[in-house]
């Protein structure tokens, strides 16, 4: 059997591109070997993931970025762009592989309920968890998700943020900006890991999209993210002339507020070139966007899978704003995944432009 998978670590500004090299490659190598098998899209993007959240180097599973009270928060998404369904859960703890979950109640959606109840589309906290238990997800204690990495991270950062809060808290007592400590590039360590994702069409031309995060470091416990957000982490729609899918990552609220997956996917249609219309989606929609605040930068990142069934052929695409970001993919076809740093060229500026990439594939049937 026949099919394509691309992944990511994220869009930030990774320093040690070194780190992610490896679960890529062993990423898509785990997502080819299920499509070489007859697998289908959904189970070559569910287990892509699986292998990014439980690496440790990401900000997904097994070492996602600690809420402000210090415990872990998990959200997560997948949808077939076959029938359409997609299912998501946010604010899991005790859920492994948050993209299991979201799996799970993805494929919910085509179940026939008792009494005519609709199927739920997103799952959070404790009902999710659950549902989680029903349906066979592994179950582990929070603390094991927490790595050293993780741990490490939230205590360096969230003594700053105390001491600036306390600093904040003495301005009558002469307390001045200096006094609150500038974590400068420091900043650059914590947000570098960010949601990771995944596209894949398998031999049937059928495409899937699904990402997973840990959210932002120090976030609000019970706050949802673009992972978790309909429209706006992932997106995938098939049809006989074109089909598209699409994971992002980035600000989640300003990724949340444009709905920026569910465009990029919807402007692919209308436009005869893949690189012009995923730049015009990210300037216009994006960096552009009147729903977004001008006077600060707008972080992002896409990863974007474009099929055409009648030619078996297509394009996978990387764009973002960040200063980095790094990818991989692999048809059946290859022997070795292909690996990716993507950076943002000196001329640009971060948060204020966008850098769009590509490479095409041909899939044999």
């Amino acid at each position: 059997m026949a099919g394509f998978v691309a992944v990511h670590t994220g869009a930030g500004n990774c320093i040690d591109e070194a780190k992610y090299q490896r679960v890529i490659k062993e990423s898509c190598i785990r997502a080819t070997e299920i499509l070489r098998n007859g697998g289908n899209a959904l189970d070559a993007c569910e287990a892509a993931i699986i292998r990014l959240e439980n690496c440790g180097n990401t900000n997904a599973g097994f070492g996602s970025n600690l809420c402000l009270d210090g415990t872990v928060s998990c959200d997560a998404s997948i949808m077939s762009g076959a029938t359409l369904n997609f299912g998501a859960c946010t604010n899991v703890s005790r859920v492994q592989n948050p993209i299991a979950l979201a799996r799970c109640i993805c494929e919910g959606q085509s179940q026939t309920q008792p009494l005519e109840r609709i199927p739920p589309m997103v799952l959070a906290g404790s009902g999710a968890e659950r549902y989680a238990e029903e349906v066979g997800c592994t179950m582990i204690d929070p603390a094991v998700m927490i790595s050293s990495k993780a741990k490490f991270h939230y205590n360096h950062y969230k003594a700053k943020y105390d001491l600036a809060i306390d600093n904040s808290r003495n301005k009558a007592d002469d307390a001045t900006a200096a006094d609150v400590p500038d974590p400068g590039n420091e900043v650059e360590l914590a947000t570098a890991l960010d949601t990771v994702g995944a596209v894949c069409v398998d031999g049937a031309g059928n495409t899937a999209a699904g990402c997973s995060s840990g959210g932002i470091l120090l976030k609000m416990p019970g706050r949802v993210g673009q992972a978790a957000t309909y429209g706006a982490g992932c997106w995938a729609t098939d049809t006989d002339e074109l089909s598209v899918a699409t994971c992002t990552t980035g600000n989640g609220e300003y990724l949340m507020k444009t709905l920026l997956a569910r465009e990029i996917c919807n402007d692919a249609f209308s436009s005869d070139c893949a690189v012009t219309s995923l730049h015009n989606t990210f300037q216009q929609k994006f960096l552009d966007s009147p729903l977004l605040p001008q006077q600060h930068e707008h972080y992002a990142g896409a990863l974007t899978l474009l099929y055409y069934p009648k030619s078996s052929a297509g394009e996978v695409m990387w764009s973002h704003t960040t200063q980095s970001f790094c990818v991989g993919y692999m048809a059946t076809t290859q022997k070795v995944p292909k690996f990716v740093h993507s950076p943002l060229p000196t001329y640009n500026v971060a948060g204020k432009s966008c850098i769009v990439n590509g490479h095409t594939f041909h899939l044999r049937i």
